[in-house]
């Protein structure tokens, strides 16, 4: 049985482009896919656990992924952070859910300072998301995509309102002015942690342009597996 990572996928119906951490060609191991059905981004993207149905969906998956062969699970969205402990507690594998669970390592990384987390919806970003993460205490900094319509038309819509098709270029041009802008608020930021599955396509244009380490859940899938 060749190892390869599970992905657990959001419900949606926009593409998954190189680099996009639903797309499993973003990974160095063979990837697959598991859908779960009804997970919608508005019932993910929160400050807050989601419903206890979907949950159970999510663990039925990556139980499902770890029968087949998983070495490890990760996941499409960040705000899954919230049940990161929940998922992997009922599985043997490791399990990485989102970008955020890599920011307490970064802060070490670069001896405390600052850290600038890109986000889908910085709304969503709260106290309880962030805490699931072991953020607290940490010097963190929240900028959020939700302002952009190309992003939030796309990605942040219930799947039957999704854009299915969108222009790269321009959705990169939108990455890069919000990380411009959240590093000219706060010029310590020392590094940058990518929340969105969506966002590493942009990972290595983030890197050039704001002159920073940027990191996302692919670079710890590579981490870990």
């Amino acid at each position: 049985m060749q190892p390869f990572i599970g992905i657990l996928s959001l419900d949606t119906r926009f593409p998954r482009i190189a680099g996009d951490a639903g797309n499993p060609g973003s990974y160095h191991l063979p990837a697959r896919v598991s859908v779960v059905e009804g997970a919608g981004s508005p019932d993910i993207v929160r400050d807050g656990r989601p419903d206890p149905a979907l949950v159970a969906r999510f663990i039925a998956a990556a139980r499902a992924l770890e029968a087949e062969g998983a070495v490890l699970i990760t996941s499409t969205c960040g705000f899954l952070v919230s049940v990161q402990a929940e998922v992997a507690q009922a599985v043997r594998v490791p399990v990485l859910l989102s970008g955020l669970s890599l920011v307490p390592m970064v802060s070490r990384l670069v001896g405390g300072r600052a850290i600038g987390i890109l986000t889908a919806s910085s709304r969503s970003l709260g106290p309880a998301a962030l805490a699931a993460a072991g953020c607290e205490g940490l010097q963190v900094h929240v900028a959020g995509m939700e302002a952009e319509p190309a992003f939030a038309e796309t990605f942040l819509n219930a799947k039957a309102q999704q854009r299915e098709s969108f222009d790269p270029a321009a959705m990169e041009a939108a990455v890069l002015a919000r990380a411009a802008a959240l590093v000219a608020a706060h010029p310590g930021i020392a590094a940058l942690v990518l929340e969105c599955g969506n966002l590493p396509p942009y990972a290595a244009a983030l890197r050039r342009a704001t002159e920073r380490p940027v990191f996302s859940i692919l670079d710890g899938a590579r981490l870990v597996a």
